[in-house]
């Protein structure tokens, strides 16, 4: 059977009523099984990640699109996570028997269903991006460039959509033990290389602020290297590690031993990832 893994999220992470409907009208597609959620107030964002063969996938995060569109409106959400549309973006990975090919024809089909049934323009992305400039997601939120699928009279405020194939990709955040968000810039700048994109962002309800990172290839750029890097960088600006924080789930061989230990890691067996 194959097995495809889709990772939306969702400009919403406050309201878990919300969140809450999203779950359900993933989980209410048939051989879909939803494996993990995570919400951020700070980022107003949720990741949702579920399971299933293609086309089940593709329903399931087309419903799930549907509804945040009932509920979420991108013209009042703010957070300091980049986002373009309510659903933000549909990445679907490939795990067992299916290729990042094969899905590419998957994705493509959702986009253009996304815009033609719920009025929300979408672009693709990475693998199934149709120009150079949209094989990276930051273009598309920095520079933004026409949707790939529009209409008219476009639902303003469920904003875009961006929908794509990958790799498995690890979100990997690590707090400071400080509020200067200027460090955390200088220090997500500094660690930028290939396969790790970071930013620098402010955590207001926490008074601290954190080195949000992808890792687009943890074979490349394992959360082990990510953490010695930001760690070197901020003794430089004296300060320290507070913490590490995983959004969504990680293959077992991309953990160190003791990760609480070693990168400051609380993990649940839920967020291990076993495909």
């Amino acid at each position: 059977m194959q097995i495809v893994e889709c990772v939306p999220n969702f400009s919403e992470g406050k309201d878990q009523k919300v969140i809450d409907q999203i779950v359900s009208s993933i989980s209410s597609v048939p051989e879909v099984e939803v494996l993990h959620r995570t919400s951020d107030t700070d980022h107003n964002r949720s990741v949702i990640t579920f399971i299933g063969p293609a086309k089940n996938v593709c329903e399931a995060a087309f419903q799930a699109t549907k509804k945040a569109s009932e509920l979420i409106d991108i013209t009042n959400q703010k957070g300091v996570h980049p986002r373009l549309g309510a659903t933000d973006v549909i990445p679907l990975i490939p795990l067992k028997n299916i290729t990042q090919k094969d899905l590419i024809p998957h994705a493509e089909a959702l986009a253009k269903r996304i815009t033609s049934e719920l009025k929300i323009p979408t672009h693709l992305y990475e693998k199934a991006a149709q120009t150079e400039l949209k094989k990276n997601l930051a273009n598309i939120r920095l520079q933004k460039p026409s949707p790939d699928f529009n209409c008219n009279s476009p639902l303003k405020e469920a904003g875009e959509t961006t929908v794509g194939v990958r790799e498995i990709l690890i979100a990997f955040n690590v707090n400071l033990k400080t509020n200067n968000l200027k460090a955390a810039k200088e220090i997500a700048k500094k660690i930028r290389q290939p396969y790790l994109k970071a930013l620098g962002l402010e955590l207001q309800s926490r008074n601290i602020v954190q080195v949000s990172m992808n890792l687009t290839n943890y074979k490349k750029v394992s959360p082990l290297k990510a953490f010695n890097l930001i760690q070197e960088e901020a003794q430089k600006l004296n300060t320290e590690i507070l913490e590490s924080e995983l959004i969504g789930l990680i293959p077992k061989d991309a953990l160190p031993e003791n990760p609480e230990e070693k990168i400051k890691l609380k993990i649940t067996k839920n967020q291990i990832l076993n495909y």
